[in-house]
C-alpha cells in the first residue's frame, strides 16, 4: 500500500486549470517536500490530498487519515466558533472571553455570544490528557495552554494549529509553509518535532522554500506552472535560479516618474515619538514602558522573537489598538494624532500591510479594486471614482509586483503568494510618507523577495520616506535599513 498515489491528476481552482497532469507515488517512511515559486501549485497540490478539491480528471488515492495544516493559520475557518474580525486579537474585553489554547486544541468551545456559562454543557475532551502533554510538550505549548487564542503571536498561532492537528494522530501530515511567521527558535522547535513525527511513522508531505527543507525529509517533488519538473531525492532535485530579478530591476528604473516621487506630506520632524508604551492583558504587560523616537526619513527594521510584542506596537501606530487611547504617543508631530485628526487621517498617511490584515482581507473584490482600495484605507471596497493619475498608479505597480496580468481576476482566485504581492502595491499606492511593512514577504518565493526588497530600496531612496520593517530573516531586510529596534518581552533590548 501507497499513503499516497496520483495517476494523471488534473485540477481546476473554480474556473482556471492549476494542477495538470500529475504522476506521483509516495511509498512508505518516505517524506516528501514540495517546492516551486509563487503560483506553481503547492497549495493546490496539498488541498487536493486533502479532499478540499476534486481531480477535474485522473485518479487521486491516499491511505488512512490525513490531517492538513493551512498556511494562513486561519481562525475564522479553523476555529469557527471563536471567529474573530481583525481588530480584535488586540480587544483585551474580547481577551477576557476568548478560549483558550486548551479549549481550542480540545474542541471545548462555548457558542460566541454566552452569558451565562452554566447554560452550556460541553463534551468531554475527545483526546486523552497525557495525549494533549505530550503534543503540547513536543510544539513548547505547555505555557501557552491556558492563555486565550487571540492574544497568540502569529508563530504561537501557528504551533498551536499543528497541534490541533498532531491530537488528531493523522497518518498523513500536510504543511504548507509551516515555517512562515516563525521565528529562530520556534522553526527550530518545529524541526526538531517533525523529525520526531517521521521517526514515529507519519508520512510528511511538507511545501516549503528551498531554504527551509528540514533534515528529516527523504524526497524532494519541483513544480512548475502546475507541472511536475523534477522528483526524486531531496539532494537530486536542484530549484532552478530565477532570472527576473533583473528584469524587474529594469521594469522600476523605467517606471513613470509617479511612483518614484516624494510623498506629498512631508512637513513633520518625527514621524513618531513614543513615550512609555504599556499594553496589559491579564495583568501581563505585553508593551512594558517602550519608548521609541523614529525621525523623518528613517529606515527601521523592527526585530523580535514570536510574542515579544511587534504587531501590538505596531497596531499603536495604525491605530488598531484600542489602548492607544491610554497612551502617550505623537504622530507626524502630533499628539496621538493631533486635536481634530481622525483615525483616517492618521491610515492616510501610512501604507501598512501585516499578516492579520492578509487574514481578514475580503477577498471578492478584482485585483485592481483590491489595490485601489489602498487610496481611501478601505478593505477590497470603495464608493469612489479614481482619477486618471489614480488608476495609472494601480496599472503601474500591479507590473512592477507582477500582478499586471490578473487585474481583473477576483483576489480570492490567486495563489496566497500573488495576493500577498497584491497587498503590497494597496499599502504602496497612495506613496505614502510613513511605510509599516510587517513580514511583508511572508509566502514570496525567493525571487519575489529580491523583487520587493529592491522596490522598497527604490521607493524609500527618498529622505522623505519613513519605514518600519519587520521580518524574522535578516536576509528579507532591505539594505536602505539603518537603523534596528529588537523587542524581547515587550521591552527594548
Amino acid at each position: 500500500m501507497h499513503p499516497i498515489d496520483l495517476e494523471n491528476v488534473t485540477v481546476r481552482k473554480y474556473d482556471t486549470p492549476v494542477l495538470f497532469e500529475l504522476s506521483w507515488r509516495v511509498l512508505l517512511d518516505e517524506q516528501w517536500v514540495v517546492l516551486g515559486g509563487n503560483g506553481s501549485g503547492k497549495t493546490t497540490l496539498l488541498e487536493t490530498l486533502a479532499g478540499r478539491w476534486a481531480a477535474a480528471s485522473g485518479k487521486v488515492k491516499r491511505t488512512g487519515t490525513v490531517e492538513l495544516v493551512a498556511n494562513d493559520y486561519s481562525f475564522h475557518r479553523i476555529v469557527q466558533a471563536a471567529a474573530q474580525y481583525y481588530q480584535q486579537r488586540f480587544q483585551a474585553q474580547e481577551a477576557e472571553i476568548a478560549p483558550t489554547v486548551r479549549e481550542v486544541l480540545t474542541g471545548q468551545l462555548k457558542p460566541i455570544g454566552t452569558v451565562d456559562e452554566r447554560s452550556v454543557t460541553l463534551p468531554p475532551s475527545p483526546y486523552p490528557p497525557e495525549h494533549l502533554t505530550e503534543i503540547a510538550q513536543l510544539l513548547r505549548l505547555q505555557e501557552l495552554l491556558d492563555q486565550p487564542f487571540i492574544t497568540l503571536s502569529n508563530g504561537e498561532t501557528r504551533r498551536m494549529l499543528l497541534a490541533r492537528s498532531l491530537l488528531r494522530q493523522p497518518d498523513i501530515l500536510l504543511l504548507d509553509h509551516p515555517f512562515v511567521g516563525l521565528d529562530v527558535h520556534s522553526r527550530q522547535v518545529l524541526r526538531e518535532a517533525l523529525a520526531v513525527l517521521a521517526t514515529q511513522g507519519v508520512t510528511l508531505v511538507l511545501a516549503t522554500s528551498p531554504g527551509e527543507v528540514p533534515d528529516c525529509m527523504t524526497h524532494a517533488l519541483l513544480l512548475h506552472q502546475g507541472r511536475i519538473v523534477q522528483h526524486g531525492a531531496v539532494e537530486d532535485v536542484k530549484v532552478p535560479p530565477s532570472t527576473s530579478a533583473g528584469t524587474l530591476a529594469t521594469s522600476v528604473q523605467e517606471a513613470p516618474r509617479v511612483v518614484l516621487e516624494e510623498p506629498e506630506f512631508t512637513s513633520y520632524a518625527y514621524a513618531f515619538r513614543l513615550r512609555k508604551i504599556k499594553v496589559v492583558y491579564h495583568g501581563k504587560a505585553v508593551l512594558d514602558e517602550l519608548s521609541w523616537d523614529v525621525k523623518k526619513g528613517e529606515k527601521w527594521a523592527l526585530m523580535g522573537p514570536n510574542g515579544s510584542g511587534k504587531s501590538t506596537l505596531l497596531s499603536i501606530l495604525t491605530a488598531d489598538h484600542p489602548q492607544r487611547f491610554a497612551n502617550d504617543y505623537d504622530l507626524f508631530d502630533q499628539h496621538r494624532g493631533g486635536k481634530g485628526t481622525s483615525i483616517w487621517d492618521i491610515k492616510g498617511r501610512i501604507g501598512h500591510v501585516s499578516p492579520e490584515l492578509h487574514l481578514y482581507f475580503p477577498t471578492e473584490a478584482t485585483v485592481f479594486k483590491t489595490i485601489a482600495s489602498g487610496f481611501f484605507d478601505a478593505t477590497g471596497v470603495y464608493f469612489r471614482t479614481l482619477t486618471g493619475p489614480q488608476t495609472e498608479q494601480v496599472g503601474t505597480l500591479a507590473q512592477l509586483l507582477g500582478v499586471g496580468t490578473l487585474l481583473d481576476r477576483p483576489f480570492r482566485k490567486l495563489s496566497k503568494g500573488e495576493q500577498r504581492r497584491v497587498l503590497l502595491a494597496r499599502a504602496l499606492v497612495k506613496n505614502p510618507p510613513l511605510l509599516i511593512l510587517d513580514e511583508p514577504c511572508q509566502g514570496l518565493d525567493i525571487a519575489s523577495v529580491e523583487h520587493f526588497k529592491y522596490l522598497v530600496d527604490t521607493v524609500c531612496s527618498s529622505p522623505e520616506r519613513t519605514l518600519v520593517y519587520v521580518s524574522h530573516y535578516p536576509h528579507e531586510i532591505p539594505s536602505c535599513v539603518t537603523h534596528r529596534l529588537e523587542l524581547h518581552q515587550g521591552k527594548v533590548v
